[in-house]
């Protein structure tokens, strides 16, 4: 059975507790996790360490703003090991420069505002679940 990883990224562990409840609405628990990450510098291990247990990691939701390494540079360091990753960045302050230039570089599949609705996030995960077979 094919095992499955989804990996969120806010400083704000409430936004990371909010996305992990919507999202447990639509995947197979048996066989896709959520990662919930507040501190953007432990992506690359915890995507290492989960890539070494077996599951492959789909799609990243991603806050712009954080401290230390934002959205942007986040998705850019992730993308030059793991071309394949989908990334959603989820955003109230994100820059629309730097959002353009994330999609003309083809690292970026898609963009949320905050506060967003379950309706949205669910459209934009769709395809990604489909990937799944779910």
């Amino acid at each position: 059975m094919n095992q499955y990883a989804i990996i969120c990224v806010d400083d704000d562990p409430m936004i990371t507790q909010l996305l992990s409840f919507q999202l447990r609405k639509w995947i197979d628990p048996i066989s896709t996790i959520i990662e919930t990450l507040v501190e953007p510098k432990q992506v690359m291990s915890t995507l290492e360490e989960m890539q070494s247990l077996g599951f492959r990691v789909i799609f990243f939701i991603v806050d712009y703003q954080m401290p230390g390494l934002n959205g942007a540079q986040l998705i850019r360091t992730v993308k030059e090991k793991y071309p394949k990753v989908h990334f959603i960045m989820l955003s109230g302050q994100a820059n629309e420069v730097v959002v353009a230039q994330l999609r003309e570089e083809l690292s970026l599949d898609n963009f949320i505002s905050k506060p967003w609705n379950e309706e949205q996030l669910h459209a934009m995960i769709k395809p990604y679940l489909n990937e799944m077979g779910g």
